[in-house]
C-alpha cells in the first residue's frame, strides 16, 4: 500500500499524542499533520485525560514512561471510562520487551510501537485501528 493511499485514509482523524519528550511530540505532530490529521498533544497522563474528555480523539498514542501517570495507568483509565473504552490506544516505548507488550495488552492497548517509529509505522497503526473505529 502506498503512503499516499494511507494518508488519504487517515486525513481528518483527531489523534492525540501523549509523551513527556518534546522531540517525540513534535515529530509525531509534524508527521500526522502532513497526513491531514488534527493533532492534540499532552506531556503526561493527567494533562491528557482532561484533553481527551474535552476533545474526544479518534485514536491515542501514549508513551509508557512518563512522570506522574505512566502510559499503563493512562491507558487503563481511558479504557475503564464508558465513553472512551472503544477509543484505540497505541503504546509507545523505547523498550521492545515482551513484558512491556503484554502489560500494554492487559490494560487494553490495541498495539505497541517501539520508538523511534517511522512515518509509515505511525500511519499504518492509525489506519489499522482508527479507520475501523471511525
Amino acid at each position: 500500500m502506498t503512503s499516499e493511499h494511507t494518508e488519504t485514509e487517515v486525513a481528518g482523524l483527531k489523534v492525540m499524542v501523549i509523551d513527556d519528550s518534546k522531540t517525540i511530540r513534535r515529530t509525531a505532530e509534524s508527521l500526522l499533520k502532513k497526513a491531514g490529521c488534527e493533532v492534540l498533544t499532552a506531556t503526561d497522563g493527567f494533562e491528557a485525560l482532561a484533553l481527551i474528555a474535552d476533545s474526544h480523539p479518534d485514536l491515542i498514542f501514549v508513551d509508557i514512561m512518563m512522570p506522574r501517570l505512566d502510559g499503563y495507568q493512562t491507558c487503563a483509565l481511558i479504557k475503564n471510562n464508558e465513553v472512551f473504552k472503544n477509543t484505540p490506544v497505541i503504546m509507545l516505548s523505547s523498550k521492545d520487551g515482551l513484558f512491556d507488550r503484554a502489560r500494554g495488552r492487559i490494560v487494553g492497548s490495541e498495539e505497541y510501537l517501539t520508538k523511534p517509529f517511522t512515518k509509515e509505522e505511525l500511519l499504518e497503526a492509525i489506519r489499522r485501528h482508527a479507520v475501523k473505529a471511525a
